[in-house]
């Protein structure tokens, strides 16, 4: 039958149009009869990325990539032709019979194509929820099958489990380049490649030069790279096969979006997206400081932050060129002061470091660390070696040969290595000669000495000033107190009335710094020209004798760098003063919970917060002399230090235990609403727990810059610790960060915060950890258990149960504190 050429036309035209339907619905998927112009787009299946045309920045130029579908920042994650633009909107990608992806301009040119190795049958190309674009046999779902894919020719992103490595059969490299700009997507000057020789290292190259190392990996992590630990995002791997060699990560929680970007200026770094803020923040970063600059101290040096210069040679060598050094110029580095004998040489052992570079050396994995050290030994040109893996007590063998390169120090670092010495030098102390040594000795002596005269001087005049105060405490106690029962040695310095009104202008009002319950604190400059902070007990506080004589009781016998110092005391008539160190920064809620003054709290300076606090509390409840119980944690009872570091105050209502004792009970609770701990609030039961939930409370507050009390949502009626275990069962637990912190957060360590502050804040107090236990889980990488719910405590909630027993409210002018206090 014919069909007339104009009904012809009419169908083809139709099937065009049709294609053009199909291809701009949400389909993940094209095939051979299909093509997208500029303007179309595939989604895949859940929508999490794109494939299309756009345009970079300002550039008018037009790019195929790929970008995340569900965010409100177009990020862009790979671009197929970089290096060939498009000028205009007339390009088609398209798939041929052959399995291969082209991308062709308005002369229908070809300026961009994939490949393939192996010929394709019914070829389609798809778009993965993982961003990555594959090309594969239409029912093959097996990537190992693919005929191309996006992932193994990767941009400046890193993408969850993308490798990044060398196929070792196809002789295939999978590595990172930076974009020229933020405009332009080709090719930068920087890349980041896994080297597959010697012993595979990742290398950050600028060109042909090497900026950043990473170290060998030892089995848990680059050693290059102690902040890469297990953490609650993502996962990490490295394999080394016969077929590949490769590192990737997981993300542990796919709502979760977090990529790896290597930058036009060298930086690597991790970013993870805020839902809440609608940005990209920065997890960590790679390369942090100066010791990170590849190869820095020359050959055989050891470069160290802490250290000022940077530099130094390893022990037995010395500066190759010594008028260099001095200017800090470590390029020439160092060489060895006693050349090596083959026969008779050993080894120094050298801890937490950078393992050197590893482009030159052996390995074996089967071997254990004495069979290394005899491998080493027979080897002339070895110079040093390591385990190979640090898992287990080690195993697995690590050599080097000729000089050492790169090595740097960690404070927290887990890598040993053994660097061949000279018998000479392992005789001496760090190279010391016979007459440094007696130079020292009689250095310590003279030390010595000076010290034994100084302590005999302190203790006749501590024994002076005791037999003074022994007098005058009778005294005071007598007269002023009118009771015989206060007659004790307080052990503390008292003041006299009339030198607080002098250091205080008389109590005057520009110097008073705050008010508690308890009443004003004042600051005050002593005769000595030392500033001090005056708590300055109202007439009408409830805090009595029997309280004032508690705080200064506990707060006395406490010395701690995170808690605040008692200097003395001050006892008249009806006048009762403690005088406290004074602390230039104020407390701590003055910063969190203020508009302003938030900002000039970062995220490391909240961190050192959060640690400080969870030391203070260890030493209260461990390692002081009496288990103090604090009662009363809060943001407004931790004084801030001219650096920031925290020291926990007002131990008006303290608790000490004897012997093995942890818990006791009360008729009465004392505390601040929002830090109380559920069984103390219900039951007037209070422990070492009860101070922890306390300090789980201040965490989430540090982190969120919000008061558990009081706090209000739109979407529901939950406090702060309702808001906080919500987002993390939900897998939004970033969204508890204050807008504040976020440029300068360390994203693993918020995590962290939160998730220790939801461990301390379980509604059974048996379920909290310990502070010993939170010291550890904030210092260390290993994983955490899951947390319980939380006490759930709406403000109402705690209200009534903590007066359903005491049938009123008493008044405080310090955020509700309740401060009855009854004998144990």
């Amino acid at each position: 039958m014919r069909i007339s050429k104009n009904y012809t036309y009419l169908l083809l035209f139709s099937s065009s149009l049709l294609l053009i339907i199909e291809t701009t619905t949400a389909i993940d998927t094209v095939n051979t009869t299909q093509f997208i112009r500029d303007g179309d787009t595939i989604v895949s299946a859940n929508g999490s990325f794109i494939l299309g045309f756009f345009s970079p920045g300002m550039s008018k130029n037009r790019y195929l990539g790929v970008w995340y579908g569900k965010i409100s920042v177009q990020t862009v994650i790979w671009v197929a032709n970089r290096e060939t633009p498009l000028n205009d909107t007339s390009g088609v990608l398209r798939l041929t019979n052959q399995g291969i992806l082209a991308i062709q301009n308005r002369s229908g040119s070809i300026i961009w194509s994939s490949n393939t190795l192996r010929p394709a049958r019914n070829p389609i190309g798809q778009l993965l929820d993982s961003g990555n674009l594959v090309v594969k046999e239409e029912g093959d779902n097996d990537l190992e099958n693919s005929l191309w894919q996006s992932f193994e020719y990767p941009g400046d992103n890193l993408m969850p489990d993308m490798k990044q490595g060398r196929n070792r059969i196809a002789g295939m490299d999978w590595y990172m380049t930076s974009w020229k700009s933020p405009d332009d997507p080709s090719r930068g000057n920087i890349s980041y490649i896994l080297v597959p020789y010697g012993y595979p290292e990742i290398l950050v190259m600028e060109d042909s030069r090497v900026k950043f190392r990473s170290g060998p990996w030892n089995g848990k992590r680059f050693s290059g790279v102690p902040q890469l630990k297990p953490n609650p995002v993502y996962s990490f791997e490295f394999v080394f096969n016969e077929k590949e060699i490769f590192y990737r990560y997981h993300l542990l929680n796919s709502s979760m979006l977090s990529r790896i970007v290597v930058s036009q200026d060298g930086d690597i770094q991790r970013y993870t997206w805020i839902d809440r803020t609608q940005s990209w923040v920065v997890y960590l970063t790679a390369n942090r400081d100066n010791c990170e600059r590849y190869a820095l101290c020359g050959a055989n040096g050891i470069c160290s932050i802490d250290n000022s210069p940077v530099c130094d040679c390893l022990h037995g060598f010395v500066p190759k060129i010594e008028s260099d050094w001095k200017v800090t110029d470590w390029s020439s580095g160092c060489v060895r002061r006693t050349p090596l004998n083959c026969s008779v040489d050993g080894f120094r052992k050298l801890s937490g470091v950078k393992l050197p570079q590893t482009n030159t050396s052996w390995f074996n994995k089967n071997m254990n660390l004495e069979e290394c050290k005899n491998t080493c030994l027979k080897n002339c040109n070895c110079t040093a070696y390591s385990s190979l893996d640090i898992r287990d007590g080690g195993s697995g063998c690590l050599i080097w040969f000729g000089n050492l390169l790169d090595i740097r120090v960690f404070v927290e670092n887990e890598p040993e290595i053994y660097i061949r010495m000279a018998a000479s030098e392992l005789d001496n102390d760090d190279g010391a000669t016979k007459s440094n040594v007696k130079k020292r000795i009689i250095v310590i002596s003279g030390l010595s000495a000076g010290i034994l005269l100084l302590l005999l001087a302190l203790f006749l005049y501590i024994r002076k000033k005791k037999q003074l105060k022994d007098r005058n405490m009778t005294g005071v106690f007598e007269g002023n107190l009118q009771h015989k029962r206060n007659k004790e040695d307080l052990d503390l310095p008292l003041f006299d009335f009339g030198a607080m009104a002098r250091a205080t202008n008389n109590f005057s009002v520009n110097n008073k710094l705050g008010e508690g319950g308890f009443g004003p604190v004042y600051k005050g400059t002593l005769n000595d020209g030392r500033e001090v902070a005056v708590k300055r007990l109202s007439k009408n506080s409830r805090q009595g004798v029997d309280e004032f004589k508690n705080e200064v009781k506990h707060i006395v016998k406490l010395q701690h760098r995170n808690l605040v110092k008692l200097l003395g005391c001050c006892i008249e008539v009806d006048e009762k003063m403690l005088i406290y160190e004074f602390l230039p920064n104020n407390s701590l809620d003055f910063f969190l919970f203020n508009e302003t003054h938030r900002l000039q709290l970062d995220w490391p300076k909240r961190y050192n917060v959060i640690k400080g606090i969870a030391r203070g509390l260890l030493y209260l409840h461990q390692d002081s002399r009496l288990r103090v119980i604090h009662r009363d944690l809060k943001a407004s009872n931790v004084l801030l230090d001219h650096e920031m570091n925290p020291k926990i105050s007002d131990f008006g209502l303290a608790r000490s235990f004897g012997g093995n004792e942890t818990e006791a009970n009360t008729n009465k609770v004392v505390g601040t609403y929002g830090y109380i701990s559920p069984e103390y609030a219900s039951d007037g039961l209070y422990s070492t727990k009860s101070d922890v939930f306390s300090f789980g409370v201040l965490v989430l507050e540090i982190i969120s810059g919000n008061k558990n009390r009081g706090f209000s949502h739109p979407d529901h009626q939950l406090n702060l610790l309702g808001h906080a275990w919500r987002l993390f069962i939900e897998g939004k637990p970033l969204e508890l960060i204050s807008e504040s912190i976020i440029e300068s957060c360390n994203l693993f360590e918020v995590l962290r915060s939160i998730h220790v502050g939801l461990l301390c804040v379980q509604e059974n107090p048996v379920d909290r950890p310990s502070m010993s236990y939170v010291v550890l889980m904030l210092g260390n990488e290993d994983a955490l258990p899951q947390p319980k719910q939380p006490g759930f405590f709406t403000e109402r909630d705690l209200i009534e149960v903590t007066y359903s027993s005491t049938q009123s409210k008493p008044y405080s002018a310090n955020e509700c504190s309740i401060s009855l206090l009854e004998a144990r």
